[in-house]
């Protein structure tokens, strides 16, 4: 086991990681923009180092400064949390060059998810089923209105390097095609520095389906179970649930051993999510996420197993040691974002928590770095907590989320917890009939009233 571990990241996921960290024993090195320097795993960290200013090319994305962080410091590994250089193949060389061991898979099996035409193409090969689509980048208008008649329209054109809705257009028919796939291509080229694209069969009313898998990188690897995100607004998760409420017993069993299959004949290292839109009792590949996700707090709660724990042991160089007879699946859990923004309109809003108390009692956990009297910084994400309940059942379970919803205070700020409130006592969401488009089209109603 490591002796010290840097957290190259920030907010509630630097806090989480930071507590698995010292439950196995190993010091911790927090890093923090200036931006930051109250955060709260600043405070609890061993020891703590700015990188710079504000803005995260600056501080979270400076690996010089990272790098000399871990110097000086010491520190044997970097765990990156999600989002920031997480899913960044070349930095994980980079470390592996300085002798720092990167907490995630091989920067091989990075590179390959993301670049999502090669991630469908390996998908294919090892049995996970696809969603209907070009073979690789379309070149040209003429090839892909070919490929688009070939599998129907409509079609999704999806930037090559995308990933958070972004460069992702739907063309209905061959004449709206061309605008779709310019405007693809410029989102993709200014967000990612990449304009290639490609095309998918577009689903009218998929879910967002996503399998938790485990490996080692010596050939074991697991699944342990799915979670569903449909509910989304701008294609980014707001609410996530465990096991889905449109899946039995069997079909989670097949998939989740498609999917851990896959993993040990890729000799996956680490924890990774397989993402799928699911319709008519079909599953379709889009992604996967080489790292820890948002909402793994989600399948941590129906199987006790600690994600974040695992990811460092493996790092480690431990085998893997749970099997997947040992994993069961106990009740049901729900996770809401609380974000930092005004519930029907999403307007940003940063600035000083004059009060704040979270919700308790059983199968009540909240993930959050936020304190009273923190200033939540315009700089990054707007994300203020998670709150996560968990049920013997759904219905138990959105009961708990109700109630919990409605302890949780935050003053001084707007947040969403108006939006998840309403949610929770909408009947759709009660019975478990939504898409991934229920949501925006909820809101388009004016369904949320703050």
């Amino acid at each position: 086991m490591f002796d010290k571990i840097l957290i190259a990241n920030r907010g509630e996921i630097a806090l989480r990681i930071l507590r698995a960290a010292k439950e196995l024993g190993v010091a911790t090195v927090a890093v923090h923009s200036t931006a930051d320097a109250d955060a709260m795993h600043v405070k609890l960290a061993d020891e703590s180092v700015c990188l710079g200013p504000p803005p995260s090319r600056d501080s979270y994305l400076n690996i010089p400064a990272l790098l000399a962080a871990c110097e000086i410091t010491g520190a044997e590994a970097l765990h990156p949390g999600y989002g920031f250089l997480s899913e960044n193949a070349r930095f994980a060389e980079i470390l592996a060059d300085h002798h720092i061991v990167f907490v995630g898979p091989k920067p091989e099996h990075i590179r390959l998810m993301g670049d999502k035409i090669e991630a469908k193409r390996t998908a294919k090969r090892l049995g996970i089923p696809c969603v209907p689509g070009s073979p690789g980048a379309v070149t040209n208008d003429i090839e892909a209105t070919a490929v688009a008649k070939e599998i129907g329209f409509p079609v999704l054109v999806k930037a090559s390097a995308g990933g958070g809705g972004r460069g992702m257009k739907v063309a209905h028919s061959a004449a709206e095609l061309p605008l779709a796939l310019t405007s693809a291509r410029l989102e993709a080229k200014a967000a990612f520095g990449d304009d290639s694209v490609y095309l998918e069969k577009y689903l009218e009313k998929p879910r967002h389906i996503e399998f938790q898998v485990l490996g080692d990188g010596q050939g074991k690897a697991i699944h342990l179970g799915e979670r569903e995100c449909s509910l989304q607004r701008r294609h980014q998760k707001v609410w996530e649930e465990g096991p889905s409420p449109a899946l039995n017993a069997s079909e989670r069993l097949e998939m989740g051993e498609i999917c851990a299959k896959a993993m040990r004949e890729l000799r996956y290292a680490g924890v990774g999510t397989i993402e799928f839109l699911y319709e008519d009792g079909k599953f379709y590949f889009i992604e996967m996420n080489t790292r820890i996700q948002v909402e793994h707090p989600v399948t941590e709660m129906i199987t006790g197993v600690d994600l974040v724990n695992e990811q460092i042991k493996i790092a480690a160089g431990s085998p893997l040691t749970l099997t997947q007879e040992a994993v069961t699946f106990d009740g049901h859990a729900i996770e809401c974002r609380i974000n930092a923004e005004h519930a029907s309109t999403f307007k940003p809003s940063p600035g000083k928590i004059a009060y704040y108390h979270p919700p308790g009692g059983l199968g009540v956990r909240v993930d959050s770095a936020v304190y009273a009297g923190y200033t939540i910084p315009p700089t990054y994400d707007s994300l203020v907590g998670k709150l996560i309940v968990h049920g013997r059942n759904r219905t138990e379970a959105l009961m708990r989320l109700r109630r919990s919803l409605d302890e949780f205070i935050v003053d001084g700020i707007e947040t969403t917890i108006p939006l998840f409130q309403t949610l929770v006592r909408n009947a759709d969401i009660q019975n478990g009939l939504y898409d991934i488009h229920w949501l925006e089209k909820f809101l388009a109603t004016g369904g949320v009233t703050v």
